[in-house]
C-alpha cells in the first residue's frame, strides 16, 4: 500500500497549455514522489483577472508577458521564475475530415474563409492573437459572422459537437481533445509562438514544496513529455 504523503498539496493556477502533458505524465510522477497538486485551469487572461481581484495560490504558470506583469506588480517571485516552454498555434479538424491546405499565408487565409465555421477562444492568448491576425488581414468581420467563439476551454470540442469544422488554438490544447486531427501549425508569416513561465506567488506559505514542484515540471522527463505534445521546452 502506498504510504500517504505528509506534504501539503501545491496549489497551481495554470493556463491550459500544459493540461495534457501534466495529466498523462508530469503530475503522476510528482505524485509518485510524494507530492500532490490542486490545479485551477483557465486562460491566462482569466487568471490575471482573478489575481488582480485577490486570488492567490502557491505557483502560477502563465504567458511570459503576463509573468513579467505579475513580477513587476510584486505578485510573482522573480527568484523562483523559470522560462518553461513555447507553444505554436495550429489548426485542427474532426478526425476523418478533409485537411485544408495551410502551407502558406494565402492558403491559410483561403482555408479560413472557406470554412463553414472556425472555433476559437477570445479569452485565451492564442485566440486574442488570432483575432488580431484576421483583423490585420481584413477578414475579421466576415469570419466572425459565422465563427464559433468561446470564452474559455478547448476550441477543438466544437469540432466534435459539429458547431465548427476548423479549430484554432495552441497545438498542445488541440491535442487535449480526442477525436480530432492536427492539420498543422500556422504557416510562416502567421505563426506566433507563445512562451510560458512558471513562478511561485510572493508570500506563499508552502514555498519549499512549491519550489520542488517547479523543479519537477522543468526536469528532463517533463521536457520529453512536452515535446511529445507539440511543445518546445526552453
Amino acid at each position: 500500500m502506498q504510504q500517504q504523503s505528509t506534504r501539503r498539496p501545491v496549489r497551481l493556477m495554470s493556463g491550459f497549455v500544459v493540461q495534457t502533458p501534466f495529466g498523462v505524465d508530469v503530475i503522476p510522477r510528482f505524485e509518485q514522489s510524494g507530492g500532490a497538486v490542486q490545479i485551477e485551469w483557465n486562460p491566462t487572461s482569466v487568471l490575471l483577472r482573478e489575481i488582480d481581484a485577490g486570488s492567490r495560490a502557491d505557483v502560477l504558470l502563465v504567458t511570459r508577458e503576463a509573468m513579467d506583469e505579475l513580477v513587476a506588480k510584486g505578485m510573482a517571485d522573480a527568484s523562483t521564475r523559470v522560462e518553461l516552454l513555447s507553444s505554436n498555434l495550429g489548426v485542427a479538424v474532426k478526425r476523418g475530415a478533409p485537411h485544408p491546405r495551410i502551407a502558406n499565408v494565402d492558403e491559410f487565409r483561403e482555408a479560413l474563409l472557406d470554412a463553414r465555421s472556425v472555433a476559437y477562444s477570445n479569452a485565451g492568448a492564442s485566440g486574442i492573437y488570432f483575432g488580431k491576425l484576421i483583423a490585420e488581414w481584413g477578414i475579421a468581420e466576415t469570419l466572425n459572422a459565422r465563427a464559433t467563439i468561446i470564452k474559455d476551454g478547448l476550441a477543438a470540442e466544437k469540432l466534435l459537437s459539429g458547431d465548427a469544422d476548423l479549430a484554432i488554438q495552441q497545438i498542445s490544447e488541440l491535442l487535449s481533445v480526442e477525436g480530432i486531427e492536427i492539420v498543422g501549425p500556422f504557416p510562416p508569416g502567421a505563426q506566433k509562438a507563445l512562451s510560458f513561465s512558471a513562478a511561485c506567488f510572493v508570500g506563499t506559505d508552502n514555498l519549499d514544496e512549491a519550489k520542488r514542484f517547479i523543479a519537477h515540471i522543468d526536469d528532463a522527463a517533463a521536457r520529453d513529455t512536452y515535446r511529445r505534445y507539440g511543445l518546445d521546452p526552453v
